[in-house]
């Protein structure tokens, strides 16, 4: 076991918070945050209770909320939280929605706790210790034909330049139609991560990469096996622009599509 395991605990405990409050709780009042975009009661509440059980619990590590931004610690180490991601599904009654809370340690993910509280599914992870689902240990999917995979692909863009920021996710939908056996869109990333990992669907194709939406669904899928990249097909990393995680037998595939969806 490495050291981040001795944190396991404690991140368990706070999203062990986070999910009954979803759980139990109405969303309440929305804040919009832009072109629809929007928070809930919910996820505000959820993160100043859970920043403030980790600045008691772990006083030396930093965090960094969707909600809320950064407080900075005395160490290498960030707690990353996504109170609620899928917040339109949460609003709409749908269950695909979820808490994600990672460790990055030096921009590198370490740990991570993804829970989806409506579905009652948990999954996690520690650097070098394999991944834990609902029914056990996380592995990826043996999927190595494209034609024969579930590939899951992001939320479409709102806000600023949503039209350009679209055309490439409607011209790589497009091919995935065209190629894949199925596409799916979820409307959350800790969930396609978290099934990625779980072997559910065979590969993520997410044209972003915001910390508290990544942070704990990459070392989960890596622990379980899958690769995650960039769009260029480098080793994924926090200054990444995009999210490409897959079964190891699609990766020669995927990057390919990616590059031809440029031209």
């Amino acid at each position: 076991m490495t050291g981040f395991a001795e944190l396991m605990p404690t991140a368990h405990e706070a999203v062990d918070i986070a999910s009954e409050l979803i759980r139990t709780r109405w969303p309440g009042r929305v804040t919009s945050k832009g072109d629809r975009d929007m928070a809930t009661e919910v996820d505000y509440e959820i993160e100043q209770r859970l920043r403030t059980l980790l600045r008691q619990r772990t006083p030396h590590i930093g965090f960094i909320g969707e909600e809320e931004g950064a407080v900075t610690g005395d160490s290498d180490l960030i707690w990353v939280l996504d109170p609620v991601d899928g917040t339109a599904n949460f609003l709409h009654g749908i269950p695909l929605c979820g808490v994600s809370l990672g460790l990055l340690c030096q921009d590198r993910p370490v740990l991570g706790v993804i829970d989806l509280p409506l579905l009652v599914m948990r999954y996690s992870a520690v650097e070098g210790d394999g991944a834990v689902g609902p029914h056990g240990t996380l592995h990826h999917s043996a999927t190595s034909r494209l034609s024969d995979a579930i590939v899951a692909v992001g939320d479409y863009a709102v806000g600023p330049d949503a039209d350009e920021r679209n055309a490439r996710r409607l011209t790589i939908t497009a091919r995935l139609a065209a190629t894949a056996q199925r596409v799916r869109m979820h409307g959350s990333v800790v969930v396609d991560l978290a099934w990625l990992a779980e072997g559910r669907i065979d590969a993520v194709i997410v044209l972003s990469n915001k910390p508290w939406d990544t942070t704990a669904g990459v070392i989960i899928a890596r622990e379980a096996g899958a690769v995650v990249l960039d769009q260029s097909g480098a080793r994924h990393s926090r200054s990444s622009t995009a999210t490409i995680a897959t079964s190891p037998g699609l990766v020669s595939q995927m990057i390919p599509l990616l590059h031809d969806a440029e031209t």
